[in-house]
């Protein structure tokens, strides 16, 4: 009996001049388990959140109240791994580099494909992602330092309390790029275009102001340079959810593993039903 054939893994670079029906095929097929920061420009990128559909309208309720860390731009029918408004052939059991499973409130695997895990009652959440807004700063000649050296983009747990809803609740996560003085008021300006991306940061400066006492030690991801003349800046960020979720301890839920996250077919700037969980 033949062996099976196994595919060569792939690196950020080697999927970065991709385009998105490649990059996806390469998650079909378990090549790559990365960050999605810089890949598929002018895609909308999502955080994922499955949870059982008896948990889906406190869960959805907590995004509402909580638009700056979780803006809600999509939710599945109960069963569906399917999100049509953001792309007709993305199936959420596939289309993600790396997923966390939650069981209850813990992280138990890291999997690229939860086929066997996906169940009749399952619905899942479709959360901005600040990689969306990415390219648009790049292109203005901001760099994004993860991105530069190659590492998933630093994130932290905050003392910034969430807003709760039923059995969801708890710290809110930002996100961090390095940016000099001189261009935190035009970054701010560009990311205002983007509120279902986490929109402009909400801090820039001391990161003890909002609760990290370190931002070399981030509590996911990887730490960046800074360099003279760069100050942080931190946005809202979906992992917020993750805490949300490991508060609420359903017995199992599923997430997108930080910084590897959905890339749609959506259009970054305009996806559709932002203001409303997209149907």
């Amino acid at each position: 009996m033949e062996s099976p054939i196994t595919l060569p893994k792939l690196r950020h670079a080697d999927l970065a001049p991709l385009s998105l029906t490649e990059v996806r095929r390469a998650m079909r097929e378990n090549r790559y388990a990365g960050p999605t920061a810089g890949l598929c420009d002018g895609r909308l990128q999502c955080n994922m959140v499955i949870l059982p559909a008896s948990y889906g309208a406190e869960f959805q309720t907590f995004c509402e109240e909580n638009p700056v860390f979780c803006p809600l731009l999509g939710v599945s029918e109960p069963g569906q791994p399917h999100l049509p408004a953001l792309g007709a052939e993305i199936d959420l059991r596939h289309d993600l580099p790396l997923f966390f499973v939650y069981r209850p409130g813990q992280t138990v695997e890291r999997l690229q494909d939860i086929s066997a895990l996906w169940r009749d009652d399952f619905q899942a959440f479709a959360i901005g992602c600040s990689f969306t807004f990415e390219h648009a700063l790049m292109r203005e000649g901001i760099g994004m330092r993860h991105i530069e050296e190659d590492v998933t983009v630093p994130m932290y747990r905050t003392d910034i309390a969430t807003v709760p809803s039923g059995v969801f609740s708890g710290p809110a996560v930002v996100s961090m790029r390095p940016v000099r003085e001189d261009q935190v008021d035009r970054v701010a300006e560009i990311c205002r275009q983007f509120p279902h991306a986490h929109g402009a940061p909400i801090h820039a400066g001391d990161p003890a102001t909002i609760g990290i006492q370190d931002v070399m030690r981030p509590d996911w991801g990887d730490a960046v340079s800074l360099k003279p003349g760069e100050v942080p800046v931190f946005w809202g960020c979906g992992v917020t959810s993750q805490m949300a979720v490991t508060q609420a301890a359903p017995e199992i839920a599923i997430t997108h593993a930080p910084g590897a996250m959905l890339i749609t077919d959506a259009d970054e700037i305009a996806p559709p039903g932002w203001g409303r969980a997209a149907q």
